[in-house]
C-alpha cells in the first residue's frame, strides 16, 4: 500500500529534495576506472545507465569537482565494473575521498587499452568515451562498449537509503 501524495505541501526543487527522492530509488553499484599519467583513478557510481544496444553504449555521471574528473575528462577509455553484493567494502573504498583506491586489498590488473580492471566483479567492460555532456555540477559521460566479460557470479550490489545493500528474496 502506498501513501496518498499530499499535494498541499510540495517542496520546492532543491538539492536536498533530489537527494531525498533518490535515497528511495535503489540503484546498481558500479566502479568506473581510468588510467592517468599519475596512475589509475576510479570512483563508485550509481548512475550507470544503458543507452543504446546498437551500437552498445552506456552513460554515467561524475561530479565536475571529483578527484577522478581530470583524468576522465581527457581519457579515451574507461573501465566499467558492476559490483556484487560481496563487494560492499570495495564500493565504499572507491566512494571515500582520499582513499588509496588501488592499494591493498583492492585486486586489479591492467586490462585492454591500459584500463585498470578490477578482479572478482559481476561484469567488467572496457568502453571508448564518445562524449561528455555538462549537466549542472556534473558531467554525463557517454561511452561505447568495446569489450568485456559478463561471466562473474553472485548477486548485484545495490545502493538504497544511503547504504550499500544486497537483494532480498
Amino acid at each position: 500500500m502506498t501513501a496518498t501524495p499530499d499535494l498541499r505541501s510540495p517542496q520546492l526543487a532543491s538539492p536536498d529534495l533530489l537527494r531525498s527522492a533518490f535515497r528511495r530509488h535503489a540503484a546498481g553499484v558500479a566502479v568506473i576506472t581510468a588510467q592517468g599519467a599519475g596512475g589509475p583513478v576510479g570512483f563508485t557510481a550509481t548512475s550507470l545507465t544503458s543507452v543504446s544496444a546498437d551500437p552498445p553504449m552506456l552513460s554515467f555521471g561524475i561530479g565536475a569537482g571529483a578527484s577522478s574528473w581530470p583524468v576522465i575528462s581527457t581519457a579515451d577509455h574507461v573501465g566499467v565494473h558492476v559490483l556484487g553484493e560481496h563487494q560492499r567494502e570495495l564500493a565504499a573504498t572507491f566512494a571515500r575521498s582520499g582513499a588509496d583506491r588501488f592499494g591493498a586489498p583492492t585486486a586489479w590488473r591492467e586490462g585492454p587499452e591500459g584500463v585498470p580492471v578490477l578482479d572478482d566483479v559481476l561484469v567488467w567492460l572496457v568502453c571508448r568515451i564518445v562524449g561528455r555532456v555538462p549537466a549542472g555540477d556534473h558531467r554525463i559521460v557517454l561511452a561505447e562498449v568495446v569489450l568485456g566479460d559478463p561471466a562473474g557470479t553472485g548477486r548485484p550490489l545495490l545502493y538504497h537509503q544511503g547504504r550499500f545493500n544486497g537483494l532480498r528474496d
